[in-house]
C-alpha cells in the first residue's frame, strides 16, 4: 500500500535560461524514482518563476489531498526567489491545510525530506 500522496514543488530546470539543464533533469528522475523504492505515491510541480508559478503549484495542490509537500531548493536557496518561496509556502497553508511541509538538500533526496513526516 503506498504512502502520501506527496506533492514536490521546484523550479523547472528545462525552463531556465542560460545553462545545461540536463544534470538537474537527471537529478529529478533519480528523486521522483525514490520514492517508488520507498512505496510513496508522488506528483511533480516544476514551475518556471516568471511564468505565473503560484497559479500552477496552486493547480497541483488542489488536485489532491497531500499529506506532505516538498518545497525544493532552486526555490528556496536563490536569494532573489524569497518572495516566490514565501508565496509557495503560504499556498500550501491555504490549499494544503493538512499538509506537512518539507525541505530536501538536493533533488535527489526529495523522497528522504517527505519521510520525514510521512513515518
Amino acid at each position: 500500500m503506498a504512502r502520501g500522496p506527496v506533492l514536490v514543488i521546484g523550479l523547472d530546470p528545462v525552463r531556465i535560461p542560460g545553462w545545461d539543464p540536463q544534470p538537474v533533469v537527471a537529478a529529478i528522475a533519480r528523486g521522483q524514482a525514490r520514492f517508488g523504492v520507498h512505496d510513496v505515491d508522488a506528483d511533480l510541480c516544476l514551475v518556471a518563476p516568471d511564468d505565473h508559478p503560484e497559479e500552477a503549484i496552486t493547480e497541483a495542490l488542489v488536485r489532491r489531498d497531500y499529506a506532505c509537500v516538498v518545497v525544493g531548493g532552486g526555490i528556496r536557496k536563490h536569494e532573489p526567489l524569497l518572495e516566490l518561496f514565501e508565496r509557495v509556502v503560504n499556498l500550501v497553508r491555504q490549499h494544503a491545510p493538512g499538509a506537512a511541509i518539507a525541505f530536501n538538500s538536493s533533488p535527489e533526496d526529495a523522497a528522504d525530506a517527505a519521510l520525514r513526516w510521512l513515518r
